[in-house]
């Protein structure tokens, strides 16, 4: 190893730190040290006067002022230092810390100086990355010495690129074991090989269990053999056997036969489908199988059936196109042919029928033509024995409206600061939703209605082209059908009379560099009339990105978004308040307050009564002009921080 020691020296102050070879001894090192600091004084208070004195003084100390560079003008070079036992100093000056490395001065090039140089580039990227930045002090040096210390000492040993990269990614928040043992095999994994420790003890395993099992031997018992036998002679393929019986015929003498006798094909009785021979392969009269090759060619476009008026002089027509002629009686009639050499099925008259042909399953109807003892397709007259309780009926009728529909829809914004609320708000809006245009034939929708438990609302805002206010919460609506629901009312209420379905409080601890958060939420016990909250969703936004992460309970990490999210299925009215944990560590900073955590809150309730207990009565007692439906309220901009 070409570099003996590593140190590092302020401008002004005692050496920091000094890292040694096993058989360096630190003493030595100490004197290459002193003498470094004082050539580097020397030619920080150098005059012009001692100049010319240095000059005409001994061999010794002009061989030490011709070597190497002047520290203050140049950040970085080497000097030879020493009298009897000379060493080899390589230095480089990072803001006002000097890194050293110490080898001995040689004279016939035995020691590799480039190496030297080359640790000691690589232990000034390791007080850069400690000190985050070129800005290097011994102050930030003394908050990060264990982890320089153990880096300088593995650096010195000798460390490749690809581990002192993974150490210095891990010097900052995952802690000194982690740096210094997790990267003994980085450069094995990055390059997509592996130890052969790792490998020898699955190789002893495979050859050991190919030693047992070339020796192992048993016997199966005379049944299972016998019913082994039994088995594989149905598997036997026909023609394997017809070979065995012609071999069998073939080893037997045959007579002599007399070249004159008649031949035996006159008496053999003549088979009208004796060229066809009989499989019981199931995929033979599979139609599925037998048409999977088939292309069907698409139809032309409708212009392509048009034809092309030709103006040219003596060609004067119409050229191309498809012309359909009338000359059968019925279009059954035309197909008459077709139909009945495939045996019906495809008769095109159906299709002239108004009624609503019921498909068949499988190939578009061509399941058909499949031969064999199949159940025949049902009839149209079974088709409507169930007395019209199709599914589609049943959808039909259920989906159909009695008349309008009104219904309220609220969205609640709130942000909690720790444990006190800083601001709330809630905005209502009250839509109808008017019976379908085909099924009210056009006709506008027109009625009155009031609005009931308003004691909290701060304001009201109707929509004048269809509403219009009598009085006392009295109204009086009149607009087109529409598809869609139509907002016809706003409102907004007090904060202090909003009702606050979740308290949430957050709260924040940070020691050393370890950051915990946790959320706390708790149903409001007032709101019983209410439907318990369902499906809350607690997303809480983290100011890093976590390198280790402990939760509680489980939750979902998106690393993308630095947001953690947990699902709440259900939030009792009456119960204890609910806790979410979160414990990472993050990077050691001075001020507190850079750790910003922001949580948010999601969910969405539908019930029978509205959030803000505002409500839709018919303005006449015992008249129903609509039907109020279902409510809804939802989380807006539900934080806390």
């Amino acid at each position: 190893m070409s570099c003996l020691a590593l140190s590092l020296q302020p401008a002004n102050g005692s050496d920091i730190l000094l890292q040694t070879r096993e058989w360096f001894p630190p003493a030595r090192a100490l004197i290459a040290l002193h003498a470094f600091r004082q050539i580097r004084l020397a030619f920080s208070n150098k005059t012009p006067a001692s100049t010319v004195a240095a000059a005409s003084s001994s061999e010794s100390n002009a061989a030490t002022e011709s070597i190497g560079d002047d520290p203050l003008s140049a950040s970085s070079g080497q000097l030879i230092v020493g009298v009897e036992s000379r060493y080899r100093v390589v230095y480089r000056l990072v803001n006002s810390i000097y890194v050293l490395g110490i080898t001995t001065a040689d004279h016939d090039n035995s020691i590799n100086v480039f190496e030297c140089i080359h640790i000691v580039n690589q232990a000034v990227n390791v007080i850069v990355t400690a000190c985050r930045g070129v800005d290097v002090t011994p102050e930030k040096l003394a908050r990060k010495y264990a982890e320089v210390y153990m880096a300088l000492d593995i650096v010195l040993r000798g460390v490749s690129n690809i581990r002192l990269a993974a150490m210095l990614s891990s010097m900052h928040g995952d802690g000194i074991a982690k740096m210094v043992h997790s990267a003994l095999d980085t450069e094995v994994k990055i390059r997509g090989a592996d130890t052969w420790p790792n490998v020898e003890a699955h190789s002893v395993e495979h050859q050991a269990n190919i030693e047992a099992f070339s020796s192992a031997s048993f016997e199966l018992p005379p049944e299972t053999l016998a019913a082994g036998d039994q088995i594989a002679s149905t598997l036997v393929p026909q023609s394997t056997i017809e070979q065995d019986e012609k071999m069998i015929k073939a080893e037997e003498p045959e007579a002599e036969k007399d070249p004159f006798a008649a031949s035996e094909a006159i008496n053999k009785q003549e088979e009208l489908v004796g060229g066809f021979k009989k499989t019981k392969d199931p995929s033979a009269t599979d139609l599925t199988l037998a048409l999977a090759g088939l292309e069907v060619t698409t139809l032309p476009p409708a212009e392509a059936t048009q034809s092309t008026d030709i103006t040219v002089e003596g060609f004067e027509g119409k050229y191309g196109g498809i012309e359909f002629g009338n000359e059968q009686a019925t279009l059954g009639d035309s197909f008459e042919g077709f139909s009945d050499a495939w045996g019906g099925g495809l008769d095109a008259s159906e299709f002239l029928e108004s009624k609503k042909v019921k498909k068949q399953e499988g190939l578009s109807g061509l399941e058909l033509l499949q031969t064999g003892d199949d159940v025949a397709p049902p009839t149209a007259a079974a088709a409507g024995a169930d007395g019209g309780k199709s599914l589609e009926n049943l959808l039909v009728k259920k989906t159909e409206m009695k008349g309008p529909e009104m219904y309220i829809l609220e969205e609640i914004n709130a942000e909690f600061r720790e444990s006190l609320l800083a601001r709330v708000g809630l905005m209502g809006v009250v839509y109808l939703r008017t019976t379908p245009p085909k099924s009210s034939g056009d006709k506008d929708t027109e009625f009155s209605f009031r609005v009931e438990g308003t004691s909290s609302v701060k304001r009201f805002v109707i929509q004048g082209s269809r509403v219009s206010s009598l009085g006392n919460g009295m109204f009086h609506v009149r607009t087109a059908p529409s598809e869609e629901p139509i907002p016809i009312l706003k409102y907004s209420l007090l904060p202090r009379l909003t009702p606050l379905p979740l308290r949430v409080r957050l709260i924040k601890r940070l020691s050393g560099t370890l950051l915990s958060v946790m959320i706390q939420y708790v149903s409001n016990p007032e709101l019983l009339a209410l439907a318990p909250l369902t499906d809350v969703t607690f997303v809480l936004k983290l100011p890093v990105d976590p390198t280790l992460l402990k939760v509680s309970p489980k939750a979902v990490l998106n690393r993308s978004e630095r947001e953690l999210k947990w699902h709440v299925p259900e939030i009792p009215l009456k119960g204890t308040p609910g806790k979410l944990r979160v414990r990472m560590p993050v990077d050691s900073c001075e001020d507190d307050e850079e750790l910003e955590v922001v949580g948010y809150v999601k969910f969405s309730v539908q019930g029978a009564t509205s959030l803000s207990g505002v409500c839709l009565r018919p303005a006449s007692e015992g008249k129903t002009d609509f039907y109020e439906v279902n409510h809804r309220y939802e989380s807006g901009v539900y934080m806390c921080n």
